[in-house]
């Protein structure tokens, strides 16, 4: 059985349903179950959690603004600028477990077409001959007085390297999750099978470190969805033993990360010569008693020069918004000297809605609130923010 509901859908939808796979489900806290008589339980998705479970045969989807697709482009651009709007693909059917792995094994296909990566790997070893450098001091603690075996350290160029082994390991989790299309499942075991004898990660350790490079530049479009992936798609088994595939996102920590990454990176091409920080710390009082921490301030002489919060927010049916974000900006515009500053809306483009700018009265400040439509395709996304960062600087001249 499935249930698709729409993300902060109010009333949700009433389910029959085990006991054991009820509190499964209510531990993915993708949605509130909350009984509703003998067996019934009433599913209502959690404040802005997104994605899709699946307990036993049962199959929740909570569907966001945006599609899947973008969904993951904004995961994977806020982790890394270098996730480019091309990479994700924007499935037809907008199934959350069809978009992550065609997608994945797209650019896994494109990753390995010129053979398995390979590079040094530092090892640590007891031989009988000598090879790369002796490690003297374990050589005396493990056999003092021993000439055979030599405790040595050396490098060998081979597959076993974090890059492969973080592949191999989200191409083979992407093949266990559920209601992926026969042919999609087929490819991604495919592709981890031309990975055997790479080490499998130990569960629960991190992530190994790779760091982008020439000789790896294939790779990397893979290994960001590979990272993303695992840190996202979690499989276990409930108490009864049905089994739980869960992938759920915040998507209020999700637009706050995307914007915040975004910005950074067009107000780096349309005005060099600042600093865009996110999570800018400062003081509302002359005391420093008050904390203010502000989503984006881009610096220019070391000096404030704009502000912008982001907020996941749906607007009310009269158009308008929560007014204590209006205070919020406010109060930064005041406390960092500046005549305007941004509030960042989700997904209201789409129903007509166009910037709006609210002077405070007796005041010289503006508090512009700026939709974006995160309901487009990724590269619309980027291009919606490059005309908030060009307007924002136009602004304050």
């Amino acid at each position: 059985m499935r249930v698709d509901l729409a993300e902060n859908e109010p009333n949700g939808t009433v389910v029959a349903l085990g006991d054991q796979d009820a509190t499964a489900l209510a531990g993915v806290r993708l949605v509130d179950v909350q009984p509703s008589g003998v067996g019934r339980w009433r599913l209502v998705p959690v404040v802005n959690r997104v994605g899709a479970v699946r307990v036993g045969h049962l199959d929740v989807v909570v569907h966001p603004k945006a599609s899947f697709a973008s969904v993951l482009f904004m995961l994977g651009f806020a982790r890394d600028p270098g996730f480019v709007p091309h990479e994700v693909s924007g499935s037809e059917a907008d199934d959350l477990w069809s978009a992550v792995g065609e997608t994945l094994a797209r650019l896994a296909d494109r990753a390995l077409r010129r053979g398995v990566l390979q590079g040094y790997v530092t090892r640590e070893e007891s031989l009988a001959v000598l090879r790369g450098r002796m490690r003297v001091a374990d050589q005396i603690a493990t056999r003092p007085g021993m000439l055979l075996p030599l405790e040595v350290t050396f490098d060998e160029y081979e597959a076993d390297i974090a890059e492969n082994k973080i592949l191999r390991a989200a191409l083979h989790r992407a093949s266990l999750v559920p209601r992926l299309p026969g042919g999609i499942r087929a490819r991604l075991m495919h592709l981890a099978g031309r990975l055997d004898g790479v080490s499998p990660l130990v569960p629960g350790a991190p992530l190994p470190a790779w760091s982008p490079s020439r000789a790896n530049q294939r790779y990397q479009p893979a290994l960001r969805l590979a990272e993303l992936v695992l840190r996202a798609i979690g499989l276990s088994t409930s108490a009864g033993g049905a089994p739980v595939a869960a992938f759920v996102v915040d998507m209020a920590v999700v637009f706050e990360d995307f914007v915040t990454t975004a910005l950074r990176e067009s107000l780096a091409v349309l005005s060099p010569l600042g600093q865009t920080k996110g999570q800018y710390r400062s003081w509302l009082d002359q005391n420093s008693l008050v904390r203010i921490k502000p989503d984006v301030v881009h610096m220019v002489r070391g000096a404030p020069w704009l502000v912008f919060d982001a907020k996941y927010k749906l607007g009310y049916q009269d158009g308008g918004y929560p007014t204590a974000d209006v205070y919020q900006v406010h109060a930064y515009c005041t406390a960092l000297g500046l005549g305007r500053g941004y509030l960042v809306y989700a997904g209201s483009r789409a129903h007509g809605a166009a910037p709006v700018v609210h002077r405070v009265r007796n005041t010289e400040i503006d508090v512009v609130q700026w939709p974006l439509d995160v309901a487009v395709v990724p590269a619309m996304l980027i291009r919606q923010i490059s005309e908030l960062a060009t307007a924002a600087l136009r602004g304050s001249l």
